[in-house]
């Protein structure tokens, strides 16, 4: 809409709200008694009802029409005629009530001749009134913008958004219940932390004024909820929010949710055959199927899911053994000389397990529809797994990836606490070599492993990426309620 056209629909309704007060009129009513929702209503054909909802759609024929009511889970249609209203409320339903007023309607339900379910309306009541008009349906980019800003706005008018939201509140309720019909107990950790780890990534830096410490935003609830382990959890999970300062594209935000679940003397195959039975159930509980379509690819999670080596295909990729390299220059001359890249692509990144993370990601991980269970990891990559018993340069992980994204990413736990120590002081060298994603020395975290810890195996899901895959999303903010905005 036009800005003349609204600021002039705008000043229209001042006056209606104006002229309301003028009669005694109460505009912005405390409550209404409903006797049932809409959707309920719709399965009350034949009964009489008093709804309410915010008026989307009208139309008048002179003495008879329709509109139509809604709520975030269903809308119905509202026949209003001269025959079952008098003349005077007709008229100020004409007249007064505007679309994006929210309305409370008593009258019987009953079925058009054309099948429309509908509330034959003996009484209409202005419940609230809408100051700003509805928007027009989005289309170009401007209106993405919107649609991200005012997603209120994204839910009033768009059917697709209302199923995508409603879906994800019941993906987390299902989550929940899932993990504790398990013997998983949720608890909660923290988001200000004095300590980067859990994951290698770049945090998001706070001061803490009270504390006069410099903290960091949690990237992971791996060292918390592994501490909750030692200290005789059995099983436990959070889902929560973690943050990461890194760059944004489709398919990351700095802001996500994910779940992590930890279960203790369950090595990574059973957390592959927990989440597998896990994955399929949540899959037909919010769509019905183990099938789904995403960017144009037929996913079928209910057969047998691929399993790729890792280490094989990084080997096969690069024509040489890669688990020796502790040099990067000397790792980046090699890539290059297998003519994967240039020195000018890998320049940002200063360690061996950047670099090995780098070409994964261009050269292996994009290529994979999946669902692909992608396992035997380079231990170098994975500071806190646990290191495979037959070969200690790999780690007993595994990542689930779907379209080229990881979804998951799992392993059996390092509990040796002093393997753990060395890990995180190669970690600590990193950092200082410039890898920004590298994790501190956790000594709180340390202290928790050396008092002991059982065999443990974990999990870390992300739920945007889930929702934006399941229901073939373009942009994983569209999976984001309030994405952050420039």
């Amino acid at each position: 809409m036009a800005e003349a056209n609204l600021s002039n629909e705008v000043d229209i309704r001042r006056e209606k709200i104006k002229d309301l007060k003028a009669q005694g009129q109460i505009v912005y009513k405390a409550k209404f008694d409903r006797s049932c929702t809409i959707k309920e209503a719709r399965e009350s054909v034949g009964k009489k009802v008093k709804v309410a909802g915010r008026m989307v759609f009208r139309r008048v024929m002179g003495k008879f029409g329709f509109m139509q009511i809604r709520d975030i889970d269903a809308y119905i249609q509202v026949s209003v005629g001269r025959n079952e209203i008098n003349e005077q409320d007709y008229e100020f339903y004409k007249k007064m009530i505007d679309l994006g007023d929210f309305v409370g309607v008593e009258g019987e339900v009953y079925v058009t001749q054309t099948g429309e379910i509908t509330v034959r309306a003996e009484k209409i009541e202005l419940l609230s009134k809408a100051l700003r008009p509805l928007p027009e349906k989005f289309h170009g980019l401007t209106d993405v913008e919107t649609k991200y800003r005012q997603r209120y706005l994204d839910l009033i008018v768009n059917e697709q958004a209302r199923k995508v939201f409603l879906a994800r509140s019941k993906v987390c309720s299902f989550v929940r219940r899932y993990l504790e019909d398990n013997g998983f107990v949720e608890i909660e950790t923290p988001i200000l932390q004095t300590n980067v780890s859990g994951a290698s990534a770049k945090p998001f830096f706070t001061k803490h004024n009270a504390l006069d410490i410099e903290c960091n935003l949690r990237i992971a609830t791996e060292t918390w909820l592994k501490q909750a382990i030692a200290g005789g959890f059995d099983r436990v999970f959070e889902l929560g929010k973690d943050f990461r300062n890194e760059g944004m594209d489709p398919t990351h935000l700095q802001e996500f949710t994910q779940v992590e679940w930890y279960a203790s003397y369950w090595d990574f195959e059973e957390n592959i055959k927990f989440f597998q039975d896990f994955l399929r159930k949540l899959l037909l509980h919010i769509v019905g199927s183990t099938k789904i379509s995403y960017q144009g690819n037929e996913i079928d999670f209910g057969k047998e899911w691929e399993r790729i080596d890792y280490t094989a295909k990084m080997k096969e990729l690069l024509g040489f053994d890669f688990l020796n390299e502790t040099d990067a220059e000397k790792f980046k001359t090699k890539i290059v000389q297998a003519k994967l890249f240039s020195y000018a692509e890998l320049e940002p990144y200063n360690s061996v397990r950047a670099l090995i993370d780098f070409v994964y990601k261009r050269k292996i991980r994009e290529g994979m529809v999946g669902p692909v269970v992608l396992f035997n990891y380079p231990a170098v990559l994975k500071p806190l797994a646990r290191r495979n018993d037959f070969d200690e340069r790999l780690v007993d992980a595994f990542q689930i990836i779907v379209c080229g994204a990881e979804i998951v990413n799992a392993y059996s736990e390092l509990v040796d606490p002093l393997q753990q120590r060395q890990t995180l002081e190669a970690q600590l060298k990193d950092k200082l070599s410039g890898d920004d994603e590298a994790m501190d020395l956790d000594e709180d975290f340390l202290r928790a492993m050396e008092h002991g810890m059982p065999p443990v195996s974990g999990l870390g899901f992300g739920i945007d990426r889930f929702i934006m895959t399941v229901f073939d999303l373009p942009n994983i903010r569209d999976a984001v309620l309030f994405p952050l905005m420039r």
